[in-house]
């Protein structure tokens, strides 16, 4: 059984309890209804601050979810790898070729228990468009997506829904960002 922060004895009880009180501390709140059974890939936005991930932490851990993230290698360096990893992240080498969505279908197909979260937005900075890669990913392991916003405007870090793929990428992108029309990110302008 793999242990993360999300599931290790002890100190995940103490962590929720600390996120809790950060949430509310904050002025944030979680507003969720029923989760889906896993697996499924998982996407939060608008990406904008340094400070979503700290948000995405204390969401999960209020949620009791187990996620596993993507993020740039360089985030993974010797000794702070470790902990990252143990935080659920998964480096990603976007400077080579790689068959990331494969790879990323076939853990999920692995370990029925996965919950991938992927920034859509692929960066904090504004993007015209958002990267597709969860999509696929979620197509090609056959799991729905689960929508998730952070409404900064209103202090809510909020579950919208869960969408399944279907065979039109573009109508489907369009579907899945019309359910974020009008949330904005911590930093408004990166929105």
């Amino acid at each position: 059984m793999r242990h993360s922060i999300f599931s290790t004895p002890i100190i995940t009880p103490i962590l929720r309890f600390i996120a809790n009180c950060c949430l509310k501390i904050g002025g944030w709140h979680v507003e969720a209804d029923d989760l889906p059974p896993t697996p499924y890939v998982f996407i939060g936005a608008p990406h904008t601050s340094n400070w979503d991930f700290m948000l995405l932490i204390a969401g999960v851990l209020h949620l009791r979810m187990d996620i596993r993230w993507m993020g740039k290698h360089p985030l993974f360096p010797p000794l702070i790898g470790a902990v990252m990893r143990w935080m659920g992240g998964i480096p990603v080498n976007r400077t080579k070729a790689h068959s990331m969505v494969s790879r990323m279908a076939d853990l999920i197909r692995e370990e029925p228990e996965t919950i991938l979260c992927i920034p859509p937005e692929g960066t904090r900075s504004k993007v015209k468009a958002w990267k597709t890669g969860f999509y696929h990913i979620a197509r090609q392991a056959k799991v729905p997506i689960l929508l998730a916003a952070i409404d900064a405007e209103n202090k809510k870090l909020r579950i919208l829904g869960e969408f399944k793929p279907g065979d039109d990428l573009d109508s489907d992108m369009q579907s899945i960002q019309a359910a974020y029309e009008g949330l904005k990110g911590i930093r408004p302008e990166n929105t």
